[in-house]
C-alpha cells in the first residue's frame, strides 16, 4: 500500500524519470510525473530529477511556467528535492550556460577541473561525507558511496548551505540544502540501499 503522500516528479523533457519512479515504487510512495504546474500543485513534495544541460533545462522550465511554479512551491514551505542537474539549477547560475537559474540558494556551478587520472565528467561511485548531522543522512554510514555522473559542481555562497562534501580532485559540495530544499549532485535513486535510504529520509521529512 502506498504511503500517504503523493510525490510530484517534474518532467522537463530530459530528466531521468523512470529510475526515480522505480525508487518511489520500491519505497511504497505514490507519485505524479508531469510537466504541468497545475497538476503538480497538489503534490505533497516535489522532485526535480537529474540528467540534462543547465541551459536547455532552464529554457524548458521558463517556457512552461515551471520555473515560477517551483519558486512558489519552495516559498510555500513544502519540500523540494533536486537530483544532479536538479541540484545545480537551484543555484543562481552555472558556467555551463549563460542563463539565470532558479536562485533558491545563492551560488553558482563551476566545471570540475579534472587533472592527472581524473576524468571529467566524473562518473561512478564516490562517497559524500556529511558536514553536519543532517536528517537526510540519518542511518546512512559515513563511508557509503553514491553514483555520480556530472561535469559541473555546486558552490553555494554560504557554507551553511553545504550538507555533504565529495572529492574529485577538489573538495566540492555534493549535497546542499536550505530550509525546505534538499539537493544531491549524485543519483540516490541509482545508488543502491543507501541511496534509497536518503530518498526515504527526504520523503519522510515534515
Amino acid at each position: 500500500m502506498a504511503k500517504n503522500h503523493t510525490i510530484g516528479i517534474v518532467d522537463y523533457g530530459a530528466g531521468n524519470l523512470k529510475s526515480v519512479e522505480l525508487a518511489l515504487a520500491h519505497l511504497g510512495y505514490s507519485w505524479l510525473t508531469s510537466g504541468e504546474a497545475s497538476k503538480l500543485a497538489s503534490c505533497d513534495k516535489l522532485i526535480i530529477p537529474g540528467d540534462g544541460h543547465a541551459g536547455s533545462t532552464m529554457e524548458v522550465l521558463n517556457k512552461s511556467g515551471l520555473s515560477d511554479f517551483i519558486k512558489s512551491y519552495y516559498q510555500s514551505g513544502r519540500w523540494i528535492l533536486g537530483i544532479c542537474i536538479g541540484c545545480q539549477i537551484v543555484l543562481d547560475g552555472s558556467d555551463e550556460a549563460e542563463v539565470a537559474c532558479l536562485g533558491l540558494i545563492p551560488g553558482r556551478c563551476h566545471k570540475l577541473p579534472g587533472g592527472p587520472g581524473l576524468k571529467v565528467p566524473h562518473m561512478g561511485w564516490n562517497v559524500c561525507v556529511p558536514k553536519n548531522e543532517h536528517f537526510a543522512f540519518k542511518g546512512v554510514p559515513k563511508e557509503a558511496s553514491f553514483y555520480f555522473v556530472h561535469s559541473y559542481y555546486t558552490k553555494p555562497v554560504s557554507s551553511d548551505d553545504v550538507i555533504g562534501i565529495s572529492d574529485h580532485g577538489i573538495d566540492f559540495a555534493s549535497a546542499i540544502g536550505r530550509d525546505n530544499l534538499l539537493a544531491f549532485q549524485f543519483h540516490p535513486e541509482k545508488s543502491g540501499p543507501w541511496g534509497l535510504k536518503l530518498l526515504d529520509n527526504f520523503l519522510g521529512a515534515q
